[in-house]
């Protein structure tokens, strides 16, 4: 018998895309599957698309404080699986990717396992496909393996490796007994905290180069920019609400860069000449190699815009989280190591 897997989405206006994650999930090859979808109270029609989409499969979890860590936390409290899988409402699967997930997962005896995501545009424009780019490149998002490996199984080894986080994730039930849920203080960031408590408490990550699925970004400069810095705002933040340091280095470089920047104001010779040369040499030679590699020359003039939105709104978001993050440091209110494990009842 295979366990029931049961597929948690947190949701809030995506009416543009629910549809068509949720028939990748129903149209899975995997024979036990149940989906709940945690909404945090539509206003775009999501949830009326959701009651036309009804499915014996689907239940809807309501999020009314709509923040992500809660919507997972609410879904997985009511789950039924011995197994959870975490989904995007902006990704789309492949027929086996639950079975990919759930065998190496087994076969392992791994804490989570996961793939990658071939970054697609959600819309047209001049800057759709240089922001997909960027999502995909080392030089746009560091040593973030999820984001730079998808379909690079002709690699010298395309074997599963340890990994600092997946995408989405699949993970037995019997680990949020251990070592909690997710942290609910983190509007942003709670997988990253989540999977650094994996690795502390002695947990294995795995990310399979042959697990990929697509994933829908931002298309325009001005949400990628809103995004990025809200994503830099919470790569310092999280520093109030854990025990533990809740993210990577990759994190903090773009704060790194942009306080060299405002450095050069200061001394602006020769400091802000190398620091500016340094970055514009590296950002150019990823844009062509990003030009080679899509076949789109006019990439060489739209990809450093793209990287320098990318770096530029994440290091601004760190730099403003860091100005809010004093106020939290002083607060009499303990921090956790994982922060709302009291309300995850499973």
């Amino acid at each position: 018998m295979t366990p029931l897997v049961s597929v948690v989405v947190p949701c809030r206006n995506e009416v543009r895309f629910i549809a068509r994650c949720l028939d990748s999930i129903f149209n899975n090859d995997y024979p036990s599957v149940e989906v709940l979808v945690a909404d945090g109270l539509s206003t775009d029609g999501t949830r009326h698309m959701l009651t036309e989409l009804a499915d014996s499969r689907l239940r809807v979890i309501d999020n009314p404080e709509r923040i992500t860590p809660v919507a997972l936390n609410r879904a997985i409290a009511a789950a039924r699986g011995e197994i959870i899988l975490r989904f995007d409402a902006h990704a789309v699967m492949p027929r086996t990717y639950i079975t990919q997930c759930v065998d190496l997962l087994l076969a392992r005896n791994a804490d989570n396992v996961g793939g990658s995501i071939r970054t697609l545009a959600q819309t047209r424009g001049p800057f759709s496909g240089p922001i997909a780019a960027v999502l995909s490149s080392r030089f746009g998002v560091g040593n973030s393996s999820f984001r730079t490996t998808a379909g690079r199984t002709h690699s010298s080894d395309p074997s599963p490796r340890p990994a600092d986080t997946v995408f989405g994730g699949c993970w037995r039930r019997d680990l949020f007994h251990r070592i909690g849920g997710f942290n609910e203080k983190l509007a942003r960031s709670q997988d990253i905290e989540f999977n650094l408590r994996i690795a502390r408490a002695g947990g294995t990550i795995l990310l399979d180069p042959k697990i990929t699925c697509d994933y829908y970004a931002r298309s325009t400069l001005a949400s990628f920019w809103s995004h990025n810095f809200s994503n830099g705002v919470w790569a310092v933040l999280p520093f109030a609400f854990s025990v533990i340091v809740p993210v990577r280095p990759r994190h903090l470089i773009p704060l790194a860069f942009v306080l060299s920047l405002a450095a050069s104001a200061i001394f602006p010779f020769p400091w802000s000449i190398a620091v500016l040369s340094a970055y514009a040499a590296l950002n150019f030679a990823a844009s062509i190699q990003a030009a080679i590699v899509h076949r789109r020359w006019s990439y060489i003039g739209l990809m450093p815009i793209a990287f320098a939105n990318l770096h530029l709104a994440y290091g601004i978001g760190s730099a403003w989280g860091a100005t809010q993050l004093a106020p939290h440091l002083f607060r009499s209110e303990p921090k956790s190591a994982n922060h709302a494990s009291n309300r995850l009842q499973i």
